[in-house]
């Protein structure tokens, strides 16, 4: 039985190979949208199925309703079989290249017969895209170096999408009785934004018991190797997990270790030499006496430190801060009051503004920073300024009508090439807050791109800077920046900047955190929601912030609703 994601990612593969056949574009758009709609619906989708009520949903008729019940109940559909048969494998491949999209691909494949990532690369090589229509040299240059990035990251997994899998085994674990404790170790535990697998750490009285019952929990694809101490599976979407069982005694010694990072443990293991000490996965000794330790808290108290939150063992200041009793209070989820860049069905999101509004409340929060498109991004259903005006006016009704809550007229504006914002000054005075960010033209030098971001940070209009580098997780670099001009601009004028908490994206880089707190730039955590779940994803932007050292007082939205509009107008009234 698929869930609601797995059949969005059902519909929205059946889009992508009717692109690939060159069929109708209006049969393409229908199941992209469906995949949209399904992803966020907010009834159960088994329910709506149950009692014939799919096709009530809009834009899904009699025949996709017919197809998502059948992949619901029974996980496959002979139309998507038979379309996966009629594509060559190697196309899809293709898609993973930043810049291909299905109908470039569809025209390497027509023009050139190409047919998967190594005879495209073959193709680039030999100069054969340079004369054929829609490519050119640039674009066979651009396409040799994705061809190099997916070499680069693969093995790779963006942390969201290896997170919940990791939380399942230790779950079940937990839930066999044959573990004394169990923890996330590695990078996943340091909330590093890509991981190359997980690690998980447990203690037993009885680990030939627990390895068995990890090598057949559900999901396993292949076990890569089974023994008392340490076993290695991979998973059905391709993420490999280690096991490694110790004693009680020995967990918390392990936990330290297996967490790391390498350049941290080489440092703690430095200090410990200083001390007189040892120190591995086994222990801290002295001598060849092991000194206990109940927990990671205890080991770090004996070697003189304040206890050092696993997010930041990157060995980058933080053994010298725990040593001085310098380190953060680090924020928590449960610090966020409210989020700003959310989307509507105004403009790209699933929801509406009432449908939003219900979810922040039922989830505690105080505020939502509505952030819709602006009217240069028509591909993403941008707002024209009437169509803004009918939003504040919705707003001001929803307002009126509610208590303890506050909606805050936002737009996220496109910084336009040359750096200037998205609408006159008379619109933009008209928002509670601008969200300025880059959505196009990225192929610019690092002096073009940073003399944009300047002159858009320049307008007193713009109030946070949007997902500041442009990159996406796996997918696409950071375009060039000097982002230290950057950061001192924001510094100057009272510029927030946004740290992206979508999953894709997770932009301000945590290694730019601390040097915007240390400039006093406050930070905005957004989640750029597109839907009701991604309202959700606040939370990694939270891990990221912890990562980069950053509490509380650091994050906008963890303020009280009237300080953050007070904040948020700020620069207009300088």
């Amino acid at each position: 039985m698929m869930d609601r994601k797995q059949l969005a990612q059902a519909l929205e593969e059946i889009g992508t190979l009717l692109e690939l056949r060159g069929e109708n574009p209006f049969k393409i758009q229908a199941y992209r949208k469906a995949a949209r709609t399904v992803s966020s619906l907010s009834e159960d989708v088994g329910a709506l199925i149950e009692s014939d009520r799919l096709t009530s949903v809009r834009g899904i008729g009699k025949a996709l309703a017919e197809k998502i019940a059948a992949l619901h109940q029974t996980g496959s559909l002979p139309y998507l079989e038979e379309l996966r048969a009629s594509v060559p494998p190697g196309l899809l491949d293709m898609l993973r290249i930043p810049g291909l999209g299905p109908k470039k691909v569809l025209a390497l494949n027509k023009a050139l017969g190409i047919a998967s990532v190594g005879e495209l690369e073959y193709a680039c090589l030999e100069n054969r895209l340079v004369e054929l229509p829609g490519f050119g040299e640039r674009s066979q240059q651009k396409i040799l170096e994705g061809i190099e990035r997916v070499k680069r990251y693969a093995g790779n997994f963006r942390y969201a999408d290896v997170e919940a899998r990791a939380l399942e085994v230790v779950e079940s674990l937990e839930r066999s009785g044959l573990a004394q404790q169990v923890s996330v170790a590695g990078s996943l535990r340091r909330k590093k934004e890509t991981v190359k697998d997980m690690d998980i750490l447990a203690s037993s009285k009885k680990p030939a018991a627990l390895m068995k019952a990890f090598v057949g929990l559900p999901g396993v694809e292949s076990v890569v190797a089974e023994g008392e101490t340490k076993s290695s599976v991979v998973f059905d979407e391709g993420v490999a997990a280690d096991l490694r069982v110790v004693t009680d005694k020995q967990f918390p010694y392990a936990l330290h270790h297996f967490t790391g990072s390498r350049e941290h443990n080489t440092a703690m293991r430095g200090r410990a030499k200083q001390k007189g000490m040892k120190m591995n996965e086994y222990g801290l000794f002295k001598g060849e006496k092991i000194i206990p330790c109940a927990d990671e808290e205890q080991i770090f108290a004996r070697l003189g430190l304040a206890y050092i939150p696993p997010e930041l063992r990157e060995d980058m200041g933080e053994i010298e801060a725990a040593e001085q009793g310098e380190l953060p209070d680090l924020i928590e989820p449960s610090d966020i009051r409210g989020v700003l860049h959310v989307h509507t069905r105004a403009s790209d999101g699933s929801n509406s503004l009432e449908e939003l509004v219900e979810a922040m409340r039922a989830k505690g929060y105080a505020y939502l920073g509505i952030a819709d498109h602006s009217q240069t991004a028509v591909y993403a259903g941008g707002l024209t300024p009437d169509q803004i005006l009918g939003q504040h006016e919705a707003i001001d009704r929803i307002n009126e009508s509610l208590e303890n809550f506050r909606v805050l007229k936002g737009i996220e504006s496109d910084i336009l090439a040359d750096g200037s914002l998205d609408y006159d000054e008379k619109t933009l005075s008209r928002f509670d807050f601008v969200i300025a960010s880059v959505h196009s033209n990225f192929n610019m030098t690092r002096e073009e791109m940073t003399r944009r971001i300047l002159r858009a940070m320049d307008n007193p209009h713009t109030s946070i800077l949007g997902h500041v580098t442009g990159r996406l997780l796996l997918a696409r670099e950071a375009y060039p920046l000097d982002m230290e001009a950057v950061l001192d601009k924001a510094a100057e004028l009272g510029v927030i900047m946004e740290l992206n908490a979508n999953p894709y994206r997770l932009d301000l880089d945590w290694r730019m955190c601390k040097p915007a707190k240390q400039r006093g730039i406050r930070i905005a955590v957004n989640p750029d929601a597109h839907s009701i779940d991604g309202l959700d994803d606040v939370r990694y932007g939270v891990g990221i912030a912890r990562k980069g050292w950053l509490s509380a007082s650091d994050v906008i939205n963890t303020y009280e609703t009237d300080r953050i509009i007070q904040i948020l107008g700020a620069r207009r009234t300088r």
